[in-house]
């Protein structure tokens, strides 16, 4: 972000959507984990812990997102 760029507040559809991405993100992490206990093949297995960990990284950067805005959060529903 530039200097002269401000953080606007969240609109409730792009809350609505971060909330979809993080349960779309937790959802692909639970389903790569449980395949990944599943496989015999430690490559597949690696492979898929990978892509749980990727998706966790995910959902960290949509929660330290929602953190930078909560300061500048309206306290009152729009």
């Amino acid at each position: 972000m530039t200097p002269n760029q401000q953080l606007q507040p969240l609109t409730s559809k792009e809350l609505d959507y971060i909330a979809d991405c993080f349960s779309n993100e937790a959802m692909l992490a639970k389903h790569c984990a449980a395949t990944a206990a599943a496989s015999q093949n430690p490559a597949i297995q690696q492979t898929l812990l990978g892509f749980v960990k990727r998706h966790e990284q995910h959902m960290d950067m949509l929660v330290n997102s929602l953190q930078s805005h909560s300061n500048i959060a309206p306290t009152q529903p729009q």
